[in-house]
């Protein structure tokens, strides 16, 4: 039984989502506090800090007409909890995990600790098996495997929504998974009420809400709320990666908003800004969301993030990205040419890395020459677009056939490999894959096995001649 703890008039001052109290009572920091005003409607918030004489209570709901000398607070004596059971699929739920979808509550059989509970490095295991997508710039070149943490970062105005969307449509287990489960969260964070309605619209209609979990936390609501809702949407996939051994894809958009907000509460709370103004203690506070991800060597299940953040001013720099590349596993980035050109998604190819794809691809996962042809694929691109730049100096006329055979390649790569209307699979990632490498001579596929030239593209007579 936990013991729960009222105390009356000793509220004394209000700052935005921050009550402050006068110390009467012992409790401790980050446990669950209900403030009750006249109106007799409980508004849950936290305990941010205290001393001997005052805590400050973050609220994490509205505050509008809470009158200092009405309101009544009650202390939990623990920590934030979200109470999670089998029906967590198909089902919409707030920033503070409050199901917002018109059904009846979730049969909680477990409440657990929002902030997750420590993991013994000992017990993770190497994340390893490939997801397959449905996005060739993905399973193609940047393979994600099970356990990882792969950021996607973007800018103002790239189309990082619409790829969020078709992530939680179109990714799944390959075939052949032992009847392994799989499910998504899809979690977004200061999102407008507008884009609020296009993922929950996308996922009714297309029939992905049935195997998601939506969370949503709108721009209206408090930077407070903004900080919980990833650890809301983690603990609901915890529990269905390590209880119900499901395999789980988290897709959380926008960790900018995230940040924001962070930087938002630590100016409020008195803190000494770093970089940009955002608190020292950002990396350790991100480190506590993504390090969430991972396999557990005693569980069947997996928990796999794809954050996506918005780069202020495309400066990859920033400390959110930074930061953020620090702890996770590589990184793709978008790129505002390609999208100019109509290429979507707008993968940038060189500096977009999966630093455990060779877990996830190859002999036992996809293809056993997949690894090999990536990187052939990455290298004749690169040759590409330093042939452009060259071109760009001299005029294409004045190169070599050879150089110009790679712009043609180069084209051809990004509109028919990089491009896609809908989804594809692995399969059809790989034959286009063998296909546009057919436009270059076989002598400049150096990393290919002579094996491997034979069997995909066709003697060795020159692919380009």
């Amino acid at each position: 039984m936990r013991a729960e703890i009222s105390v009356t008039g000793a509220a004394n001052r209000l700052e935005g989502p921050l009550l402050y109290l006068h110390r009467n009572v012992n409790v401790g920091l980050n446990q669950a506090v209900e403030v009750i005003g006249a109106d007799g409607e409980p508004r849950l918030g936290r305990i941010a800090a205290l001393d001997r004489e005052q805590m400050i209570i973050e609220m994490l709901e509205s505050t509008a007409n809470l009158a200092l000398a009405d309101a009544r607070a009650r202390f939990h004596g623990e920590p934030l909890r979200f109470g999670v059971g089998p029906g967590l699929l198909g089902r919409i739920f707030n920033g503070v995990g409050e199901v917002i979808d018109g059904g009846p509550p979730i049969p909680a059989v477990q409440r657990l600790p929002i902030e997750g509970r420590p993991i013994n490095p000992v017990h993770r295991e190497i994340p390893r098996e490939f997801i397959e997508t449905g996005i060739t710039a993905l399973d193609l070149l940047n393979s994600l495997v099970r356990g990882q943490k792969l950021p996607i970062f973007s800018g103002s105005g790239l189309p990082h929504d619409r790829l969020a969307i078709q992530l939680a449509q179109w990714s799944r287990l390959l075939e052949g998974g032992d009847g392994e489960e799989f499910a998504i969260v899809f979690v977004g964070m200061g999102v407008p009420y507008v884009t609020a309605e296009r993922f929950r619209k996308a996922m009714e209609d297309s029939g992905a809400l049935e195997r998601t979990a939506l969370f949503l936390n709108l721009a209206s609501d408090s930077a407070t709320q903004r900080l919980l809702t990833p650890r809301f949407a983690l603990t609901a996939a915890e529990y269905m990666a390590f209880e119900e051994e499901r395999h789980v894809l988290v897709v959380m958009t926008d960790m900018t908003n995230y940040c924001e907000a962070l930087r938002q509460v630590s100016a409020s709370h008195g803190e000494v800004p770093s970089r940009k103004g955002f608190p020292g203690h950002m990396y350790s506070d991100l480190a506590t969301i993504y390090e969430r991800a991972g396999r557990l060597g005693d569980r069947g299940g997996s928990l796999t993030q794809v954050p996506l953040l918005t780069m202020p001013g495309d400066d990859i720099t920033h400390p959110i990205p930074d930061l953020t590349g620090y702890i996770t596993e590589g990184q793709m980035v978008l790129d505002r040419d390609l999208a100019r050109k109509d290429i979507y998604p707008p993968v940038a190819v060189l500096p977009s890395l999966s630093r455990l794809m060779g877990e996830g691809t190859g002999s036992g996962y996809t293809d056993p020459d997949h690894p090999d042809l990536a990187k052939q694929l990455y290298a004749a691109y690169a040759r590409c677009l330093q042939v452009r730049t060259l071109a760009g100096i001299l005029g294409e006329e004045g190169l070599p056939e050879l150089d110009r055979q790679y712009l043609a390649f180069g084209d051809t790569f990004e509109q028919q490999v990089l491009h896609q209307e809908g989804q594809r699979s692995l399969r059809e990632d790989l034959e286009l894959g063998w296909q546009v490498l057919q436009q270059l001579p076989v002598e400049e596929l150096n990393r290919l096995s002579d094996e491997q030239i034979e069997r995909h593209i066709g003697g060795t007579d020159g692919a380009g001649a």
